[in-house]
């Protein structure tokens, strides 16, 4: 028997276990439970027999944990009361040339931007500079999805599409103030595994996504079945019930004289080693001739008076 198969099975034999299973079952999302959560899940609909297609969209150096940890949990959503899994899922690039990801790893998309189906969810993952025809089909694509997702720092890639003005999001930890200084206008969370800002959601960094996927799969069907696939996944994370409750990240490090920060990145730094300037009467310190020069294009967002 195929992995796969198993698993389905184990689903949805354990199903019958869970009552429940909201809008599976054709019922309203119910409310977040008051345990290890703090908001309402407010519900995408879905009629039965429907197919949600996932466009997870892939540039040079895309972040594997990013987009494959979505990818795991939407392929493992099962519902007891129809044989065809609910997502379907693809990747979309500029071209259908193999195209390489973080680790090395080669990756053959399935579509470009110029021939892909509109998706109903579109998942980001953190890679290097997007190219302009993919910020223009992630811009046009957005407008008839049900939601548009970033995860790590693919939220720079959302950024720079327009989505995110005037609205809360996040980042990986060692973005927080280079994202703030970037894009002045959106309301930077740390500290959160995921920020549900409506049709535009954003997770922290790398395994974040997880925890962000199991969200929207709550909204489409309900805490239960959220449940089973992280059970069925093996997952023992809780932040996709509460993503606040990892406070980790949340307050700005201080960076002092023993101990140093790169203002861009908030990672500590060898003084010995590391390049530095004087800034408004003070040494600053850099992890980087990149982060070195980011700093200097506009010193006075990432050391306010």
């Amino acid at each position: 028997m195929k992995r796969r198969d198993l698993v389905k099975r184990l689903a949805v034999a354990a199903s019958a276990l869970l009552p429940g299973l909201g809008r599976a079952e054709g019922k309203s999302i119910p409310k977040r439970q008051k345990r290890g959560a703090t908001k309402p899940v407010a519900p995408i609909p879905y009629a039965k027999g429907e197919r949600i297609t996932v466009a997870f969209v892939l540039g040079p150096g895309a972040e594997v944990v990013d987009f494959a940890g979505p990818w795991g949990v939407f392929e493992y959503v099962f519902l007891p009361d129809q044989e065809t899994p609910p997502f379907e899922l693809y990747t979309v690039a500029e071209s259908t040339v193999p195209l390489r990801v973080s680790g090395g790893m080669t990756i053959v998309p399935d579509y470009r931007f110029d021939d892909a189906p509109q998706p109903r969810l579109i998942v980001v993952p953190a890679m290097e500079e997007p190219s302009t025809a993919m910020l223009t089909w992630i811009r046009q694509a957005s407008r008839g999805t049900d939601l548009t997702l970033s995860v790590c720092n693919g939220v720079f890639v959302l950024a720079k599409a327009g989505l995110l003005s005037g609205k809360e999001a996040t980042s990986h930890h060692g973005a927080y103030a280079l994202l703030q200084a970037d894009f002045p206008d959106i309301k930077v969370k740390r500290g959160a595994r995921f920020v549900d800002a409506g049709a535009v959601s954003t997770a922290g960094g790398l395994t974040s996504g997880i925890d962000l996927a199991l969200h929207v799969v709550e909204r489409y069907f309900g805490r239960r079945v959220a449940e089973q696939t992280a059970t069925s996944l093996e997952y023992q994370g809780q932040g996709w019930k509460n993503p606040d409750a990892n406070v980790a990240f949340a307050r700005k490090p201080v960076s002092t004289d023993a101990h140093p920060l790169c203002p861009v990145c908030e990672m500590e730094v060898d003084k010995q080693t590391a390049l530095s300037e004087i800034y408004r009467g003070r040494k600053v310190y850099f992890c980087s001739e990149e982060h070195k020069q980011r700093f200097d294009q506009t010193p006075e967002r990432f050391m306010p008076r």
